[in-house]
């Protein structure tokens, strides 16, 4: 099986950081694409940021310049830099990972938990 498991939330200042990770565990072959998405209450779900098994990487716009993706794959983990941080990113982030197990019963596509993001003074 296998499972993702975030961690890194928290309640913040404006302008203040957090970094949060997903490490997935389990008979995982190959990571191809680690992103993060986030929640906000009343709200879709949407793309924060991606980063394939290249290194290329994607940013929502309102997120540029403040969020950096990154990832580890001998860890298998996924981590998100958030700087300069706005009340409007409170949310509860989710990563998510599509993945190659090395039974094929378990690839596919996988979510984290979720980890609440909560930004104010």
């Amino acid at each position: 099986q296998v499972q993702l498991v975030e961690s890194g939330g928290g309640l913040v200042q404006p302008g203040g950081s957090l970094r949060l990770s997903c490490a997935a565990s389990g008979d995982i072959f190959a990571i191809n694409a680690m992103d993060w998405y986030r929640q906000a209450p009343g709200k879709q779900r949407e793309l924060v940021a991606g980063i394939i098994s290249g290194g290329g990487t994607n940013y929502a716009d309102s997120v540029k310049g403040r969020f950096t993706i990154s990832r580890d794959n001998a860890k298998n983990t996924v981590y998100l830099q958030m700087n300069s941080l706005k009340p409007e990113d409170t949310a509860v982030y989710y990563c998510n990972m599509d993945l190659a197990a090395f039974s094929s019963d378990y690839s596919g596509v996988y979510w984290g938990q979720g980890t609440q993001v909560f930004v104010s003074s």
